[in-house]
């Protein structure tokens, strides 16, 4: 069976491959979050920064190891690259399950960055190396919908293991064995039926259009750091509404299964919307937020939290697809590197951002994050409709000809 790119086929088993390694970006730090509350317990002399340390230490060495392997694709085999990421992030998973001390766990955890950061921009890397137009784009929608519904099934499964036994977690982290199998059936450049692909204007020049790529990155930052706060802050906020941990993980799980769902209905979406998808997303994100801050029925959250979702579902694959129409086809992988590094360094500062401001104007209410955050989008929504005839905004155009700048 083959799978259409719009440049020829390929078969299925290297479609499989890329949607393994789109599933790994979903796990890093997932084993240690069910048992972060018991690390005290079970090391009583480890210190709150070293317990710290083994969730924000793989997000903080994700960063540069993902750009690092963004600029290795342009001279290394990328095979190669992702075989020897695999290896590394498999092989935390057996390190962590023979750790006895907080020391061996932390070391751990920043081998689990580097291998991580190693595949991290492999699996976008991929795609834009075999589709192209209105099929790259439906493929990062899959993408982004297999990232998701493997977060929260593995959300699930880690919490049941915790439970068991806390060394069980970490089993999560063999997957990428599942990626190692399949990167032998991956080839080292177009399949043979596969045409070459068309160079844009910036490709011809072997170059990244700078200034677009800085617009997109700094886009996804922030639309990143816009939704967020449901994982970080809306439990404090249901927990000041005297809701219990329970509802709060059911309206969370609804935020991130709404993720999923467009990521199924991509082209349609983009055609109904075409320049306005993303001001039309952002405003989801709007009504989402306001719900979430005006009611304190778990109905009613539970839908600000699906349509948070659902904007940033579709966003999350539209920005992904431009990413490959500012750079050459070398340095593709490189551009979105850069792009997707701004999705863990948005998770990796909001909470410390957020705590700055409440202490800077000293605000103790727990609807503080969701009133800014508010504020914010509305402002973007304007800036969205503004520019929509540019090339940040104007997703009416499913293929590779390059736009205006922005």
């Amino acid at each position: 069976m083959n799978i259409q790119t719009g440049k020829g086929s390929i078969p299925v088993v290297i479609l499989l491959g890329i949607w393994s390694i789109s599933a790994l970006n979903a796990i890093p730090g997932l084993a240690v979050s069910p048992i972060l509350g018991e690390m005290s317990t079970i090391f009583p002399h480890a210190s709150e920064f070293e317990i710290q340390l083994l969730s924000s230490l793989p997000s903080l060495l994700t960063i540069p190891f993902v750009l690092l392997s963004g600029k290795l694709t342009e001279r290394v085999d990328n095979i190669v690259l992702l075989q020897v990421g695999s290896l590394v992030f498999a092989l935390t998973g057996l390190l962590y399950m023979l750790s006895t001390q907080m020391w061996q766990l932390i070391a751990v955890s920043a081998l689990l960055g580097i291998g991580s950061g190693m595949i991290v921009p492999l699996s976008t890397g991929f795609i834009s190396r075999y589709f192209t137009g209105k099929y790259r784009t439906r493929q990062f929608g899959f993408s982004s919908a297999i990232t998701n519904i493997v977060l929260v099934a593995a959300t699930l499964l880690t919490g049941y293991l915790a439970e068991v036994d806390w060394h069980l977690p970490f089993v999560v982290y063999f997957l990428p064995l599942v990626t190692f199998v399949f990167s032998f059936f991956l080839k080292h450049g177009p399949a043979p039926d596969v045409e070459p692909e068309p160079r844009t204007a910036e490709g011809k020049r072997g170059r990244i259009a700078v200034g677009r790529l800085v617009g997109l990155m700094f886009f996804y930052g922030l639309i990143t750091y816009l939704v967020v706060i449901v994982s970080f802050n809306l439990p404090f906020l249901m927990q000041e509404n005297h809701f219990d941990t329970e509802a709060s993980g059911v309206v969370i799980s609804l935020f991130y299964l709404a993720i999923v769902v467009p990521g199924f209905f991509l082209t349609p979406i983009l055609s109904a919307c075409r320049s306005l998808t993303k001001c039309v997303c952002l405003l989801g994100i709007a009504a989402g937020l306001a719900l979430i801050l005006a009611s304190t029925e778990i109905v009613v959250m539970g839908v600000g939290a699906i349509l948070m979702g659902l904007g940033y579902g579709v966003m999350q694959p539209v920005i992904y697809d431009q990413t490959t129409r500012v750079a050459s086809p070398a340095k593709t992988t490189l551009a979105l590197a850069f792009v997707m590094s701004m999705n863990y360094l948005a998770i990796l500062l909001t909470p410390p951002f957020i705590d700055m401001l409440e202490t800077l104007f000293h605000i103790h209410s727990q609807q503080f994050p969701f009133v800014l955050n508010l504020s914010i989008t509305l402002l973007a929504v304007v800036w969205a409709y503004a520019g929509r005839k540019t090339f940040l905004f104007d997703d009416s155009v499913a293929n590779d000809k390059p736009k205006s700048e922005l």
